[in-house]
């Protein structure tokens, strides 16, 4: 009778099976840089070996290139900002897509605790086109349900969702930290009264997209109505909360988004709060928008803490 295999010998073995699979293997870290991909998945998306970059820069240097993954899309930025709002946002994702050489794949997306994420797919071409059409519909369908139609970060009805999920997540003791954030355009009716309605949109859309890119793996971030925005900030402390929203108030006072009026520059306000034991998704919204009533009262352009 043989030997029983050590457990060291049995994760070799698993580790050589999957670096030789057909199956693509890839793991992204909490800042979704790319640390480990089979040559599958490296061969998918035409990385060298050892590369290591961020996923938004393997998409981007694909998109120029017309390779990797079929995106349909005349704005490549507009489609990143859209699609980070919900990479990596729950416990685990599935989905398919396409890439520019005919394969059509299964991806699934799962993510621990501490943001790390295992990516798994498998090569589905052999589906059916009129499946395959129905589910990229599905997909699509989802896609739209989920995203804000003008800034293309999260809308309301996904940000709540991720909140609830927080939520669950204290209450059974997952977390010890979390924060929610409910961040408002200063004078924004009077902008759109003065400046046009484009220009309102204009805004908005720089709005999102400079609050969009401090986004960490495991936040949320989304437009909840109007000129209203929130983030969600799990495992974050109050202090660093607060830290977090300075540097983005910093960004927006330096934004000029208005081609047409180069002087013109615009400010938000916030409310923060921190999570507390026993609350439901409707008291700690209530909390954080309360911050942000209190900060409007005291002249708005900055942060209030409740």
């Amino acid at each position: 009778m043989k030997a029983a295999k050590s457990p060291n010998e049995i994760l070799q073995n698993l580790l050589s099976l999957q670096a030789d699979s057909l199956v693509l293997f890839a793991a992204y870290d909490e800042q979704d840089v790319l640390r480990y991909a089979n040559k599958s998945f490296r061969s998918a998306y035409h990385l060298e070996p050892g590369e290591q970059l961020s996923w938004g820069a393997i998409m981007r240097r694909n998109y120029n290139a017309g390779l990797g993954t079929v995106l349909k899309t005349d704005n490549f930025d507009e489609w990143l900002i859209s699609t980070q709002s919900r990479r990596g946002k729950m416990p685990f994702r599935a989905f398919e897509t396409d890439l520019v050489d005919g394969r059509w794949l299964w991806m699934t997306e799962t993510v621990q605790p501490n943001g790390w994420m295992l990516c798994i797919a498998s090569d589905i071409t052999q589906l059916r086109p009129d499946d395959r059409r129905l589910r990229q519909d599905r997909d699509l369908a989802l896609r739209a349900s989920q995203t804000d139609e003008l800034t293309g970060v999260a809308n309301r009805r996904f940000i709540m969702a991720r909140l609830e999920a927080l939520v669950n997540r204290h209450l059974i003791g997952d977390t010890s930290h979390g924060c929610i954030a409910v961040l408002d355009i200063d004078h924004f009716k009077a902008i759109n009264d003065r400046y046009g309605h484009q220009s309102g949109d204009e805004v908005l859309l720089d709005f999102a997209r400079h609050a969009h890119s401090f986004v960490r793996r495991l936040d949320c971030f989304g437009r909840i109505g109007g000129e209203e925005f929130m983030f969600i900030l799990p495992d974050t402390a109050l202090g660093h909360g607060i830290q977090f929203l300075e540097r983005v108030l910093d960004r927006i006072r330096a934004a000029r988004p208005l081609k047409t009026f180069p002087d013109f520059s615009y400010t938000c306000s916030a409310g923060i709060t921190a999570l507390l034991p026993g609350d439901t998704p409707h008291e700690v919204f209530a909390r954080a928008d309360r911050g942000l009533y209190q900060a409007k009262l005291e002249g708005r352009n900055r942060i209030n803490v409740i």
